[in-house]
């Protein structure tokens, strides 16, 4: 086997295909999930629902609960972001684009710190304290948790706090032996800076035209 291809795609030999195929379907609609956070457009959670529901069921055998349980997370919240998106404000603009407040910094740092306990009991629960993995595991699941809460809700911030577990986790799924999805990580990292940069854009648009 070429060295190059083993080096990256190895892992794979001891896998069912299945799982294989599932694992780049879950990657592909991960990827056209960001793509329309990045356009504001609502297609992003319906596809965000098929990548996650495919990874819990995925995470769950393989072992990995912190994984699983960020992704069950996403699925929740992809539901609540949907009805925050499309919920008018007045008669004809529905949720639109904008910072966060005071209050909603306090419950993003709440939602964090509450998120790195709860890891933590289950990770404590369950025997999984066995490597340096599990820690950062904890870590990117408690700023995941701030990013998604955050982008259901139409905040710019959401992006910070995506790019920052992106970045961390491109080498993390790798290490795991998760290569499809460590480059998907490389992707999201990428579109992500672009979100950002296009969701500031439009806000700075719209308080022109205010």
């Amino acid at each position: 086997m070429n060295p190059i291809f083993d080096f990256f795609f190895g892992q794979y030999q001891g896998y069912d295909t299945v799982d294989i195929v599932l694992e780049i379907v879950a990657v592909i609609f991960g990827f056209l999930s960001v793509w329309y956070s990045k356009q504001n457009k609502i297609w992003v959670f319906p596809t965000g629902m098929i990548s996650t529901l495919i990874f819990v069921y995925l995470l769950l055998k393989w072992g990995l609960l912190g994984d699983m349980m960020i992704n069950g997370y996403y699925f929740i919240m992809s539901v609540y972001g949907w009805y925050v998106w499309t919920r008018k404000v007045d008669e004809t603009h529905v949720t639109p684009i904008s910072t966060t407040t005071k209050k909603e910094n306090i419950m993003s740092a709440a939602i964090f710190l509450a998120t790195l306990v709860f890891v933590f009991v289950v990770y404590q629960t369950f025997d999984k304290w066995t490597s340096w993995v599990a820690y950062v595991d904890t870590l990117t699941t408690a700023i995941f948790f701030v990013g998604m809460w955050l982008m259901a809700r139409r905040k710019i911030e959401n992006w910070i706090f995506w790019i920052i577990g992106d970045v961390i986790s491109v080498p993390l799924y790798f290490y795991k032996g998760f290569t499809f999805t460590s480059l998907q990580y490389l992707g999201f990292t990428i579109i992500a800076i672009f979100g950002y940069l296009a969701w500031k854009k439009s806000l700075n648009n719209n308080r022109q035209t205010v």
